[in-house]
């Protein structure tokens, strides 16, 4: 049943209901880890293929499926999330993930090959598709009788995971070798595990509802066409848009996604239910939240290629760089849960987006000689951009939601972070080795009077340290200014957000379990 803003006051007001309780210090280290972890394992292991390559023998193509085998084996599992949480128990197979999850870790590090490693990926992987969005519904304070607070700042873990990846996985590999950034799971899975009790005790009953009915169609559907559609994606910046053996993926998974939408609208319990989008606010919602995914990752794509095959840097350098950006986001994230309780939630989203327009245009400064310290402050200006919409796009999501709708609404938010966060990088990846190629041709003609062979971003440092001064300035300077035509049309994606978000009520119902200060008590 929908709450209007006049009857939240109301009830407020009048003491109705009671405070919202906060959550235990232990309950949100049980419910934020899972996730958390979850994320920064999205990315974590990009850093570590060459050392891995090297340690077991494999070749850099074959261990690369370490990567794509977990994000294809958790778009896979992400749309059984909502039925599984319906038919067994939110708790349960939260608890059950993380088990799993820490489990396959802790197998990733002590893989003695190649093949030991991906199929040890798949199944953290699978395990870690349902941590992030049964996480924000027993956040949400969903499934229960008595209102919980929800904890300002822990909606960050959609974005803060992947944005710590390379700096995390950086400093491991630098430190201890690369079954580390796997290890590292282990204590603090077994930490939130030992927590599970805590978090039943303190969320309450969790019965599963028995009446949910499972759509194999429907999970076919989604399943396939969302991992196929986002390996489709992976590879078209690499292989080619149009190849034979990669216009077959994305298609393919278009067709599976726009075929599950017409399955979905006409039966009663679809797979996940699409039905609620019908409302223009949770729509815009996680249409702004794809918008948000595709800026934000599209350049954490990009700086380290800058950093690592224009300036030269190490990998370890460019995760730090990227570090002060989720720092900040975690920040700005309290300022926009403030913002939005003053009742400035549209407001405050268009803020966002505007500043993440001007921001991304700081990095149009970024030349082959800018000190760090330089990019990590754009970026950290762009952190506290999107910080500021997270909270409120969230709570636009659920606000008008009935109980029943949550797990849905959580499992299409985090789909729609994902497919926004994979396309931006996969179309933004191709435009830049586009520009980059054309640029670095127009160099060397320019250098040699002859049509210069191979892609622009196949130049790395390495290969620039052979050529002669001059010759390598004028393709650093060429493939700076590629990064800089990216640049414009990342700015340009974080415009249409202000657009989109224009559309947004001024004032939007907000959660009773939102409307409290970080007390506790009401405003």
């Amino acid at each position: 049943m929908t709450t209007t803003s006049g009857e939240a006051s109301t009830a407020t007001t009048a003491g109705a209901p009671k405070p919202a309780r906060r959550f235990s210090p232990l309950v949100l280290v049980a419910l934020l880890s899972g996730p958390l972890l979850s994320m920064i394992d999205s990315n974590v292991v990009n850093v570590a293929i060459p050392d891995i390559g090297k340690q077991l023998h494999g070749s850099l193509s074959t261990v690369q499926w370490a990567v794509s085998g977990y994000l294809l084996a958790l778009a896979a599992t992400l749309p059984a999330t909502s039925w599984l949480a319906k038919r067994l128990g939110t708790i349960r197979v939260y608890a059950t993930s993380l088990a799993l999850f820490t489990l396959a870790s802790v197998s990733c590090a002590f893989a003695g090959n190649v093949p030991m490693l991906i199929t040890a990926r798949v199944v953290q992987g699978i395990a870690a598709a349902p941590l992030v969005p049964l996480a924000m519904n027993l956040l949400f304070g969903r499934g229960t009788d008595e209102k919980r607070q929800f904890p300002i700042g822990a909606a960050i873990v959609l974005f803060l995971g992947p944005a710590l990846g390379p700096t995390v996985g950086g400093l491991l590999v630098s430190s201890w070798g690369w079954p580390s950034i796997f290890l590292v799971n282990a204590p603090i899975g077994l930490a939130a595990l030992l927590l599970i009790p805590s978090l039943r005790r303190e969320i309450g009953a969790d019965t599963p509802d028995r009446s949910a009915r499972f759509d194999p169609v429907g999970l076919v559907l989604f399943s396939t066409g969302l991992a196929l559609s986002l390996y489709g994606a992976d590879r078209g910046p690499r292989s080619g848009w149009l190849t034979p053996h990669v216009w077959p993926l994305w298609a393919g998974g278009a067709a599976l996604l726009a075929g599950y939408v017409g399955w979905a609208m006409r039966r009663k319990q679809p797979a996940v239910d699409l039905r609620l989008l019908r409302n223009r606010r949770p729509a815009l919602a996680v249409a702004l939240c794809t918008i948000a995914g595709a800026a934000l990752f599209s350049v954490l794509f990009l700086v380290p290629i800058v950093l690592q095959e224009v300036q030269g840097h190490s990998a370890l350098v460019a995760g730090l760089v990227l570090l002060p950006q989720g720092l900040v986001m975690g920040a700005s994230t309290q300022l926009g849960a403030v913002l939005m309780r003053r009742g400035w939630l549209r407001a405050c989203i268009v803020l966002g987006f505007g500043a993440l327009a001007l921001t991304s245009l700081l990095l149009l400064g970024v030349t082959e000689h800018t000190p760090t310290w330089e990019t990590a402050l754009a970026l950290a200006g762009r952190g506290m951009a999107i910080g500021l919409v997270i909270q409120p796009l969230l709570t636009v999501t659920l606000s008008d939601l009935a109980q029943n709708e949550v797990a849905d609404a959580t499992t299409l938010f985090n789909v729609g972070q994902r497919l926004g966060g994979s396309a931006g990088v996969a179309l933004l990846a191709t435009y830049f080795q586009q520009r980059v190629s054309e640029r670095v041709s127009t160099a060397l003609r320019a250098a040699h009077g002859a049509t210069a062979g191979g892609g622009g971003s196949s130049f790395d440092s390495a290969r620039l340290a052979g050529l002669p001064s001059v010759l390598r300035e004028r393709i650093l300077d060429a493939m700076i200014r590629g990064f800089h035509d990216t640049v414009w049309i990342v700015a340009a994606i974080a415009t249409a957000g202000v657009l989109l978000a224009l559309i947004l009520p001024a004032r939007s119902a907000v959660p009773a379990f939102l409307a409290t200060d970080v007390a506790g008590s009401p405003e």
